[in-house]
């Protein structure tokens, strides 16, 4: 199985159009076994970005102990939630500990969502500082941003910082009301790697359960048929893993008619997939 890649923007690094994501399993406490056996079988797939977060529960453990001898092969990435210098540094000694590394390949700001959230990047000791440090030092070589409540409040953090990569909802669901794919496109634009998220809506299509593998297969399609350089989605079992993959390396590009087929029918429960909008 060969997963492709694509540019992640103007980073120079070529991606994996799939990466782990620290959702599902790995976004827990206690569950060693079966968070290991999902970092393998990424492994053994082909996947080679994981994806972590300083609020993600044990995902930071997990991939530190499960990554162990790979590091040189695969990009690594985290974020901070924090919204001051003192926070985010705080995290990110936390970070480099867990994951069992010197440095990460990308680390993004965490969930910016609101004025505030805004006013704490640039402000006097706020988070930016932080991120600009650890690049200067070496601690990360790029910084992105990522959120998934206001399309317009994203657009207008980019503004605030010349930025590597931004991480946004990339699903059927989002054409429906205040989407993100418009910004998805001006990122790309602009030389942002575009990193897609919250590509299966949580499972809550009532398709899922009746047709998990056909569903997973038309939702990973469609969010590499946008202008991303990949998808990111969190699993809870080597199953999910090899299904994601299976679909990520068997990936041809939807017809506008074949988006627009499955945008239709995935209408009318678009409110509740996207559970993560206010």
């Amino acid at each position: 199985m060969t997963i492709a890649t694509r540019p992640l923007g103007r980073t120079a690094h070529q991606a994996t159009i799939l990466g782990l994501g620290g959702e599902g399993i790995l976004r827990t406490h206690g569950e060693e076994k079966m968070a290991q056996a999902v970092i393998e079988a990424a492994l053994a797939a082909g996947i080679r970005y994981f994806e972590s977060a300083r609020a993600y529960a044990g995902s930071e453990d997990y991939l530190g102990q499960g990554l162990k001898g790979h590091r040189q092969e695969i990009f690594l990435t985290s974020k901070s939630h924090g919204r001051s210098y003192g926070e985010a540094m705080a995290h990110l000694s936390i970070t480099l500990k867990k994951l069992d590394t010197d440095y990460l390949d990308l680390w993004q700001i965490h969930d910016v969502r609101t004025e505030e959230d805004l006013e704490a990047i640039t402000r006097p000791g706020g988070i930016l500082e932080a991120f600009r440090e650890a690049k200067e030092k070496g601690w990360t070589r790029f910084i992105g941003v990522t959120g998934h409540h206001d399309p317009d409040i994203l657009r207008r953090a980019l503004d605030l910082y010349d930025f590597d990569t931004v991480l946004l909802p990339v699903n059927p669901a989002e054409p429906q009301d205040r989407s993100f794919l418009p910004l998805a496109a001006e990122a790309k634009e602009r030389g942002l790697g575009v990193i897609g998220m919250k590509t299966l809506c949580r499972g809550l299509l009532p398709r899922m359960a009746e047709e998990p593998g056909r569903l997973t297969f038309e939702l990973v399609a469609y969010a590499l048929s946008q202008p991303v350089s990949l998808g990111v989605i969190g699993a809870d079992t080597p199953g999910q893993v090899k299904a994601l993959a299976h679909a990520a390396a068997n990936f041809t590009p939807m017809t506008q008619e074949e988006q627009k087929a499955l945008e239709d029918a995935v209408a009318p429960f678009a409110r509740r997939l996207m559970y993560y909008k206010p």
